[in-house]
């Protein structure tokens, strides 16, 4: 009896020592299952992979998951390798026995006996395939099964498997022998997929058939053999003949694939991508290409506004060409953003009650200290509503606009809303930033121009799968669908019953200074649309602007979105009229709602408000001060102006245009017309008004010949009266040099064309004249 406990003590111990040693081999030599630089994938929103990063050795993989393949799959792979394999430690005593005798008996190796697992520790450690490799690979099998789930094992073998060249895994052999989802492969396919790695490089399918036939047939004998899969559909199947195309490696939306592997650490990165679109924006790319400049490039940005989700994103228009600098993505680098952001300042002026839709702005010539902005068109327009400044994208108007809200709150509100500008180091906003002089990027403004389709709501993109929908106030709802309405060709108010629920395309150009930048923002019932168009290296393109590079791009877009199968019987987002919009008729010059006869009431303009509200006629800075548009004059019996104080005075109001706007008034409607004359024998004490400007030298609509034989016209004009000493001169919108204190100018015409003379006054007033030379 004392021996037999001897002999347990000592078996016990002896099993204890071995558990201990078992375990301290297992902490000295752990399995190899982390990479240093592992392998990943940047998928589309369906699984499409659309970029792949290689890991150190140059391979790349799909992860998936046992959920993630065809059934079929799994039935021909654990049928053919390790029908065992649910149930086994790791290794297969029986399966082993099995393939040493048939080893020993025909003189080769003709079956190794491994299990799954076992395979899936060769690929996890390789060894050299002799008896210690065997046995190594035996032990990290049972430190697999120790550690591991079967699951797990599988999902290791699934990821793992060698498919040739630089490919590993099912998901990667799906997708480039097959182009599909591996969970999309047929009872043939899967048969082909499970029989590769045996010899990935001598049963490649596009280079050796037959081989691959044989090898799959093989397969589908086993299958049938155990009655997995029917002897029929067996019988079926090997009458298909295999030929695969040569491997394809995802090769879509570079630039973004090289953005987000940098947000995530997941092995397979998945976007919000639509790979259908990515792929015909891309094959388009290839015809833009050939329009473009030399050495220019294009981006293009698509985003579902209704989910903010990104569908598609071209950084640059090819990443091959050099000459294009296609490897940067110029949606994410800062520009010149043109007149892109004059939306925004429209919208919220309309929230500060600065003004309504056709509220009266003033596109004359002004200057703000230094800085005399021009038009894009040259010349100038004298009177015009908001909604038309902002369709014409006039940049009087603008600068009028920005001087009244103010440039530092224009960049806090957009900067709220997620669009930083860019200045220069130590400069602060100021009013040029409205016509471009600022930087921005593309994705954040695409990303704002979301809340003139989102109620207001200014939304982060949303680039991966997992990012939530994050929003912050930019605009009210009117406000934002007020704007919106004027970007569409919508801007005359219309009867609800004849008002289009889903808004047209909605779009805005910019063009910066030098033509380096040429932008086209769209906004269409489902889809936001950033185009961009110049060179990445900031130099000037001549005649490339927003109208003519950026436009065609977008229009051509917008078709493509809207005849896409996806938007095919499905109802349309509707942006219905808000209820704090409302329409009303305003009255120029001075804004306001007057009743029929008012002479006060010189132009009648349909308009839409916001909250009932109806601002009065906005007027630059020091205008009302010197002038006023609803000025009291007093008058005696006859009409005629006197002086408060005479016998019989009546006061009176009178509405007077800006006088800044009197070159392109009708006649009539001048300020010498609009005043009555003045009493001979009660004068009024005082005029307010400074002495008319007057430019003599040229006349209003006057032809212009170049004599005989000569090839240039030199006119002479001269400025009179007006307020202050300086003048300033502007030849079709551009600044002109002065001379003999800015009183006259000497001009020079060396061809034929329509030219417009402006002179600008210390208080305002401006007289202008067009002709045209001959």
């Amino acid at each position: 009896m004392t021996s037999l406990l001897r002999s347990v003590k000592i078996l016990l111990l002896s099993l204890l020592l071995l558990l201990a040693l078992l375990w301290l081999v297992d902490r000295l030599f752990p399995l190899p299952l982390q990479q240093v630089a592992p392998a990943r994938v940047v998928v589309a929103q369906d699984g499409t992979p659309l970029w792949r990063f290689a890991d150190k050795n140059g391979i790349w993989r799909y992860p998936v998951t046992p959920e993630e393949v065809s059934p079929w799959y799994l039935q021909a792979l654990l049928t053919y390798e390790d029908r065992w394999f649910w149930h086994h430690p790791g290794i297969n005593p029986f399966a082993l026995l099995r393939a040493a005798w048939q080893d020993l008996r025909g003189g080769e190796i003709i079956s190794g006996g491994s299990t799954l697992t076992m395979q899936v520790a060769r690929l996890i450690d390789p060894q050299p395939r002799n008896f210690t490799g065997k046995l190594h690979q035996a032990w990290r099998a049972l430190q697999l099964e120790w550690h591991l789930s079967k699951r797990e094992i599988l999902t290791l073998y699934l990821n793992r498997a060698p498919f040739g060249g630089t490919l590993e895994g099912v998901g990667a052999a799906s997708w480039s022998w097959l182009g599909k989802p591996p969970a999309a492969l047929t009872r043939g396919e899967a048969a082909l997929l499970a029989v590769l790695p045996q010899a990935p490089s001598r049963l490649r399918p596009d280079r050796w058939p037959e081989r691959a036939q044989a090898a799959r047939d093989k397969v589908l004998l086993r299958l049938a053999e155990y009655g997995v899969w029917p002897q029929a559909t067996v019988e079926e199947i090997m009458q298909e003949s295999v030929w695969l195309a040569p491997r394809q490696m995802p090769q879509l939306a570079p630039l973004l694939a090289r953005r987000v592997v940098s947000l995530s650490t997941q092995a397979k990165i998945t976007t919000t991508i639509n790979a259908s679109l990515q792929r015909q924006i891309e094959a388009l790319a290839q015809g833009w290409k050939g329009s473009l400049p030399p050495r220019t490039s294009m981006a293009v940005l698509v985003v579902d506004h209704t989910t903010m989700q990104v569908r598609a994103w071209m950084g640059s228009v090819d990443l091959d060409d050099q000459s294009r600098f296609g490897h940067v993505d110029m949606i994410g680098s800062v520009r010149s953003p043109g007149s892109v952001l004059k939306p925004f300042l429209y919208g919220l002026a309309l929230d500060d009650g600065l003004i309504a839709a056709e509220s009266l702005l003033q596109d004359v010539p002004r200057r703000f200290g230094d800085y005399r902005p021009g038009n894009f068109d040259t010349g100038f327009h004298g009177p015009v509503s908001a909604s038309e400044a902002l369709v014409r994208s006039l940049n009087l108007p603008a600068v009028q606009l920005l001087e009244a809200y103010g440039p530092k709150r224009l960049t806090a509100a957009l900067r709220n809303a997620g669009l930083t500008l860019h200045f220069p180091a130590a400069a602060e906003p100021n009013l040029s930033l409205i016509l471009g002089g600022t930087g921005a990027r593309m994705e954040e403004v695409v990303a704002a121009y979301s809340a003139f389709a989102r109620h207001g709501q200014a939304a982060r993109l949303r680039l991966l799968a997992q990012d939530p929908l994050i929003e912050r106030p930019l605009l009210s709802p009117g406000a934002a669908w007020i704007v919106r309405r004027i970007l569409a060709g919508e801007a005359q108010p219309q009867p609800d019953a004849t008002l289009p629920a889903v808004v047209p395309l909605a779009w805005k150009t910019g063009t910066s200074y030098g033509y380096r930048d040429a932008w086209a923002i769209g906004i269409n019932a489902r889809y936001l649309i950033g185009v961009w168009v110049g060179r990445p290296d900031g130099t000037p393109v001549a005649g490339q602007y927003g109208a003519a590079s950026a436009i065609p791009v977008l229009n051509q877009l917008h078709h493509l979105l809207m005849a896409s199968p996806q938007l095919r019987g499905h109802m349309l987002p509707a942006d219905p009229r808000p209820a704090s919009v409302s329409a009303l008729t305003l009255c120029w010059p001075g804004g306001q709602p007057l009743p029929a006869g008012d002479s006060s009431c010189r132009q009648r303009r349909q308009s839409w408000i916001l909250n009932g509200t109806t601002p009065p006629t906005l007027l630059a800075d020091g205008q009302e001060g010197l002038f006023g548009l609803q000025q009291t004059v007093w008058l005696n019996s006859q009409g005629e102006r006197v002086a408060a104080d005479c016998s019989g005075a009546q006061a009176q109001r009178v509405a007077l245009w800006p006088l800044p706007l009197e070159p392109w008034l009708q006649p009539g409607e001048r300020r010498a017309q609009r005043l009555p004359s003045v009493s001979a024998h009660c004068p009024p004490t005082m005029e307010n008004n400074a002495p008319p400007l007057l430019l003599t030298g040229i006349r209003d609509g006057q032809i212009l010949h170049r004599l005989p034989g000569k090839s240039e016209l030199t006119l002479s004009v001269t400025a009179q009266g007006g307020h202050g000493e300086e003048r300033w001169w502007f030849l079709n919108g551009e600044v002109l040099s002065a001379a003999d204190g800015g009183l006259t100018q000497r001009l020079v015409f060396n061809r034929a064309g329509r030219y417009q003379l402006s002179v600008l006054d210390n208080a305002g007033q401006v007289a202008a004249a067009s002709f045209t030379v001959e």
